[in-house]
Parts: structure tokens; C-alpha cells; sequence
């Protein structure tokens, strides 16, 4: 019972994470119609960011600057990369996606070196529930997610900077023509992913206390994967699928027989969810205008 426990929350935990990048993943796909594969990046370059201010010995400073420039790069990507392809086919936009992928991990190599960085942002310890030892770190992650996908959701349903997104995500040339910004709203939705990838940046570093410039690369495509089991555009759909991948991995890895093929076992979950469900658990299906 005490294992089962232990493994269940490291798998909320895990699946946490998963949740906060498939957030971004899943707002900037159903607003802006693209797959920005270089959110997984973000992540890292929040890690590499905590760590260059944390010289500041003010954790909440690192943290909060590292949000800060990581909104500042989201914006940055998509004012530069991504807004001139406006209109541009989907390939052309993916292959600029992973063009900034792989230019982030290699400027952060240039910079930073290929060693891994500790950081080590906040002890929280550990307490003992149901007598099982669980790290406090872990139920932090757990609520801060649960807490953003209720702040988020509540901000898309009921402002008007949250309806001008359903709108655009809708029909954007109808949202043009009732007076609405699209490429505000666009920037903001990136602004509002980048924010979401440094916090999970923050979350793996108080999992494991190390950064490298590969360290989005694996945790950005599960989260994708989260995204699309979830329902790609769907908010709650991106914390379901999370979590589900989450928990998946957590149990996997604790079945010897298995833990070597975890990953493969998260990916035929895809699979096997896509040929169930093409549009994931919550997603739904879209009619094309012609």
C-alpha cells in the first residue's frame, strides 16, 4: 500500500510537469493553429536562467526573473520566426519550430558549455503521509499546476482577453473583422506559454537539482504527447493527458520487467488512444471552411 502510494504521487508529480508544458503546447495550437516544438526549449532556458540568478541568493527573484525572460524570448521567437510565416504552409512553420529548437540548445551550449549545471533552488524536505515519505516538492508541483489550469481556464471563459482567444481560435479573419488584434492576442498567448515552460523548467530542477541544453528536448515531446492524448487545444484535456502520462511513467519505472520500455509504452498509449479517439480524451472534432 505504502508503495503504491509513493508511486501514485510521484506520477501526479510528474504528470504535474507534463501538464504546465502541454498547457503551452495546447494554447498556442488552438489559438495560433501551430506547433511550436521549440517550447520544450523554454524550458531549458528557464533552468539556465534560474541558475544565472540564483546568484542573486533570492530563490523567489530567480524564479520570478526567470519567468520574466522567458516571456520576454517567447515573445521574441514569434515576433522574429514565427510572425513573418503568417499565412505560410503548416511544413514550412514546423520546420522553422525545429530551426529554433536546435538554434536555443546550441547557443545555450555555447554559452553554458555541454556539463551539467546544479542548481539547487530550495530544500523543501520531506513529511509523512499515510506513512509513506513523500517530498514536500512534489505536492507543490501537484497544486501549482492544479491552481494554473483553474486560473487559465477561468481566465479563457470569463474575460474579454480570454473570449478575444476563443474567438481567434475559432475563426481569426471573423475576429479581425469584429475589431480584435490577432497578432496581439498570438503574442500573448506565447507570452503566456513561455511563463507556463519556465515553471515546469523550475519544477524538474527541484525534482533533479541539474541543467543541461538537452533538458527540454525528451520532457517537450512527452508533453506534446500529453497534449494530443488530452485533446489538443483543450486546457483540461492538456492536464488530463498529463497526468495520465505521468502516473503511466511513474508505475512503469517501478515494474522492473518494463522500466527499460517505458517510453515506447508511453508512445503506443498515443498510438492506441489516436486510433480510438483521433481528436484525444477531450478534444474536439473542427470542420474545415472551403
Amino acid at each position: 500500500m505504502e508503495a503504491i502510494l509513493s508511486t501514485l504521487i510521484n506520477g501526479l508529480s510528474l504528470g504535474g510537469i507534463y501538464a504546465m508544458i502541454a498547457l503551452g503546447y495546447t494554447m498556442v495550437y488552438g489559438i495560433a493553429k501551430m506547433l511550436n516544438f521549440a517550447h520544450g526549449d523554454i524550458i531549458m532556458i528557464g533552468g539556465y536562467l534560474i541558475y544565472v540568478f540564483m546568484a542573486t541568493n533570492n530563490p523567489l527573484l530567480a524564479i520570478l526573473l526567470a519567468c520574466v525572460g522567458c516571456m520576454i524570448l517567447g515573445v521574441a521567437i514569434e515576433k522574429i520566426a514565427y510572425k513573418p510565416l503568417r499565412g505560410a504552409s503548416p511544413l514550412a512553420v514546423l520546420i522553422t519550430a525545429i530551426g529554433v529548437s536546435y538554434l536555443l540548445q546550441s547557443l545555450a551550449q555555447i554559452i553554458f558549455g555541454s556539463a551539467s549545471k546544479m542548481v539547487m533552488v530550495y530544500e523543501f524536505g520531506a513529511v509523512k503521509l499515510l506513512g509513506v515519505t513523500i517530498q514536500v516538492s512534489s505536492l507543490v508541483t501537484l497544486a501549482v499546476t492544479v491552481v494554473v489550469m483553474t486560473a487559465l481556464t477561468m481566465f479563457v471563459k470569463y474575460t474579454r482577453l480570454g473570449r478575444a482567444m476563443i474567438a481567434v481560435s475559432e475563426d481569426k479573419s471573423a475576429a479581425q473583422l469584429m475589431g480584435i488584434n490577432v497578432n496581439r492576442i498570438i503574442t500573448i498567448t506565447f507570452a503566456i506559454g513561455s511563463v507556463l515552460a519556465a515553471l515546469a523548467g523550475l519544477f524538474y530542477l527541484l525534482k533533479a537539482p541539474s541543467v543541461s541544453n538537452t533538458m527540454g528536448a525528451m520532457p517537450g515531446i512527452k508533453a506534446f504527447t500529453a497534449a494530443v492524448i488530452g485533446g489538443i487545444g483543450s486546457i483540461p484535456g492538456a492536464m488530463l493527458g498529463g497526468i495520465l502520462l505521468g502516473v503511466v511513467e511513474s508505475i512503469s519505472y517501478k515494474i522492473t520487467v518494463i522500466a527499460p520500455y517505458t517510453d515506447a509504452i508511453e508512445f503506443s498509449i498515443l498510438i492506441l488512444i489516436l486510433l480510438v479517439r483521433p481528436t484525444g480524451f477531450l478534444g474536439k472534432k473542427r470542420r474545415e471552411k472551403v
